[in-house]
């Protein structure tokens, strides 16, 4: 029942883009589909819980977080299954929440204003995080400890020890991945809240000069206690240039622009590795999740050089990673099960056809406002194949697969009813108001019952490449989901 460091970060909230960018009409309510997206975010919550809070079985919890070190460190998300919060897939998801809102916030309606408040809750914990001059925290809880146990966020009882980087235990990626996180909330926060937008970009510029100015891997400083659960196998300096490019693209200062120009060269020649220490197949260029930024670096930076058809290296490599997915590419470097979802290495699968499917379709939009396409070999892919693909991989995620099952759960007739999610598979407090303690929760693990709380909108890691899917919540890679 440990291990959910292989239930690596799900990008759930990517979907916004892929399902109300498609104007065709299509079988899948992608309204509904977005919507409980977002209601996803707030039965990960961790902390005080607003009388706003919807998914109502979860309860206020871990409210000491910090507390044994005179630190607030209250609220934030729990990562997946678990009740650990990890700052850094955290911040990725919050830096692609906000992203997906920029991109698309005119096509939400009613949920852009959840959308808001689950960035919002995000925001408001790395500003906490952040608040010690010459500290970030990257983690709260122990995870060791907290694996071992099958119990609800709301009885938890294992160390909720706080870990941070600093001047002489850095961790660079985790702090320009927050970096990254509040400058791109702090444009979604813009116009609604000039004054809470000023306030993330000021403490962004901070912590990126922070983590520009002493680099180092968390692996070297945190390693007994991030790794093998969020482990960077990336190396830092992708975080550091993503981080670069939402600052250019906040401030337009050209310091942030010139430091990644001055520094692309470096993810040029990486080699990127899988967590069993195998390379990627594809090239550094074809990899975007929460541990690598690359692909994302090269279609976030592809808006502001799409005009020069020559921009060496983003343009290229923005189109060398369509490449890369696209089934008739020549130069396809990802597989897909028979029923057709996108399979890349790497534990909890959903992260990929999510994520990729989100460049996707900004990639489209911004090839569509400069009328280009995509040369693939003798193939060309036009913004309108792209948008295809990627509505290809949410229609199977949402059901149209061999299973006829919706990989959301709450979405659709049939969905995963045994997900690895201890406060889902665990009874409510209302239900069941006595503490259950670290061993209690053992029998509901092993339960062949359904999960008695929904936590609707959570999307799990997903069938095996042959399109089999077992709803066990012991199989974690497939059953688990996170943020």
């Amino acid at each position: 029942m440990g291990g959910e460091y292989m239930g690596i970060v799900l990008r759930m909230f990517v979907l916004v883009g892929i399902m109300v960018v498609v104007e065709s009409v299509a079988f899948h309510d992608y309204g509904d589909a977005l919507t409980k997206s977002i209601l996803f975010y707030e039965g990960q919550r961790s902390g005080k819980l607003p009388p706003s809070q919807r998914m109502t079985w979860r309860k206020d919890s871990a409210l000491r977080d910090g507390f044994q070190i005179g630190v607030d460190l209250v609220g934030g998300y729990y990562d997946a299954g678990d009740n650990v919060k990890f700052n850094f897939p955290m911040a990725f998801s919050t830096t692609m929440l906000a992203w997906s809102t920029l991109e698309f916030q005119k096509f939400m309606d009613q949920d852009l204003q959840h959308a808001l408040e689950a960035i919002r809750w995000a925001t408001d914990y790395f500003l906490k995080a952040t608040s010690v001059p010459g500290f970030v925290f990257a983690q709260v809880g122990d995870p060791w400890a907290d694996h071992n146990c099958w119990e609800r966020p709301e009885d938890m009882d294992t160390p909720r020890t706080p870990f941070a980087v600093s001047e002489n235990f850095t961790g660079s990626e985790v702090s320009a991945e927050i970096a990254a996180a509040l400058v791109a909330s702090s444009m979604v926060f813009k116009a609604s809240d000039p004054v809470y937008s000023a306030t993330l970009l000021k403490r962004a510029s901070m912590v990126f000069d922070f983590a520009d100015k002493y680099r180092g891997s968390y692996n070297e400083s945190l390693g007994p206690w991030v790794c093998p659960f969020y482990c960077s196998y990336s190396g830092y300096m992708d975080e550091l240039i993503w981080a670069a490019a939402w600052l250019y693209k906040a401030t337009n200062s050209p310091y942030y622009w010139n430091y990644v120009l001055e520094n692309i060269h470096y993810l040029e020649n990486s080699v990127i590795t899988n967590i069993d220490g195998t390379p990627y197949v594809g090239g550094s260029f074809a990899e975007f999740g929460w541990d690598t930024k690359h692909a994302g670096i090269n279609i976030l930076v592809s808006k502001l050089v799409m005009t020069n058809a020559s921009s060496t290296p983003f343009l290229p490599n923005a189109d060398k990673f369509v490449c890369t997915i696209l089934p008739e590419s020549p130069t396809i470097f990802v597989n897909y099960s028979p029923g057709g979802l996108l399979f890349k290495p790497g534990g909890s699968n959903m992260q990929h056809p999510t994520a990729l499917s989100f460049l996707l379709l900004v990639y489209a939009r911004y090839l569509n406002h400069s009328n280009r396409v995509v040369n693939c070999g003798n193939v060309a892919a036009t913004p309108s194949r792209l948008i295809e693909v990627a509505k290809g991989q949410v229609d199977y995620i949402l059901g149209s697969n061999p299973l006829n099952m919706s990989y959301m759960v709450g979405f659709g007739q049939k969905f995963p009813q045994r997900i690895h999610h201890r406060g889902s598979s665990l009874p409510s407090t209302t239900q069941h108001p006595e503490r259950i303690d670290c061993q209690g929760g053992t029998p509901y693990f092993l339960s062949y019952n359904p999960n008695p709380n929904l936590l609707i909108g959570a999307v799990v890691g997903g069938p095996d490449i042959d399109d089999s899917y077992p709803d066990s919540r012991a199989n974690f890679t497939q059953s688990e989901p996170t943020t």
